[in-house]
């Protein structure tokens, strides 16, 4: 089951768990209702014999997948593309991460603009709704291997804050006014 709190303000590691003091942490149904994320928890060793994975991809439309590994020693420029994926953005679609193995976290402003952080572990499958701010980190682990799933083709473009003005982003305020009341799968 995947765990998720309000981060502290500390400039130290990003790969840290960067709690406060006392931490905060925050429902997986709050984690929806305040910021639109979507968890689901698969049996990442038999996913496939499982079919939830499946019935998801035909619910959402997802069309397009494609396997990361995360670790120093499987990624070119490792420490430069980490440094990317955790400078603050938002991105046209959505954003759907299913971790095989491995750790990390995503970072997402909830509807008060405070970071949560969410701890990803194997069997996590997240969907982040498009326009919100977020961004990612590896953890101490320096280590996951996670399936990303697209609707259409795949767009992997990063719009950085702020873009306030994008369209992505201005359709996820209004959802975020109007309120996130009921998980749509």
């Amino acid at each position: 089951m995947v765990n998720a709190w309000y981060m502290d303000d500390s400039s130290a590691d990003q790969k840290l768990e960067h709690h406060l003091n006392p931490p905060e942490f925050i429902s997986i149904k709050d984690l929806y209702k305040n910021c639109g994320v979507i968890y689901y928890q698969l049996d990442a060793d038999n996913y496939e014999a499982e079919g939830k994975l499946e019935k998801l991809k035909k619910i959402k439309g997802y069309n397009y997948e494609d396997w990361v590994h995360l670790s120093p020693d499987k990624l070119s420029d490792y420490e430069e593309k980490l440094k990317m994926f955790y400078k603050e953005h938002l991105h046209s679609d959505e954003e759907v991460r299913f971790f095989l193995d491995g750790s990390g976290y995503f970072d997402v402003r909830d509807k008060d603009d405070k970071w949560v952080r969410i701890q990803s572990e194997k069997g996590d499958l997240l969907i982040l709704p498009a326009g919100i701010y977020h961004r990612f980190t590896l953890d101490t682990n320096n280590y996951a291997k996670v399936i990303r799933l697209f609707a259409g083709e795949p767009c992997w473009k990063a719009h950085f804050r702020p873009s306030e003005e994008h369209p992505a982003r201005q359709k996820y305020r209004e959802q975020l006014e109007k309120g996130f009341l009921e998980c749509p799968v």
